[in-house]
């Protein structure tokens, strides 16, 4: 299965950064629809997808999530905003 790195806009404006193999039923999980949603985003829902990249394996994804939890908010805000003009983020 393929993982995934992906950040959420919450309904109040954070952001959240996750890793999963099926961001349709981890979306449905943020969002309320499916069990098992983490603590962080019950309180901000809905949630939308902003951001995602495929990574090769789970070490990769969880590099990717490291690093970018670790950047400030406006450089997120960046990431996302390349994707939507079409570049790569990594």
């Amino acid at each position: 299965m393929p993982w995934h790195v992906y950040i959420l806009q919450c309904a109040d404006g954070s952001l959240y950064t996750g890793i999963t193999t099926d961001l349709q039923r981890r979306l449905q999980q943020h969002n309320g629809e499916l069990t098992g949603g983490p603590r962080f985003t019950r309180g901000r829902r809905p949630v939308q997808l902003v951001w995602s990249a495929a990574a090769a394996d789970r070490s990769v994804a969880q590099q990717r999530e490291a690093a970018i939890k670790n950047l400030p908010r406006e450089r997120k805000l960046q990431l996302v905003a390349m994707v939507e003009a079409g570049g790569r983020p990594f």
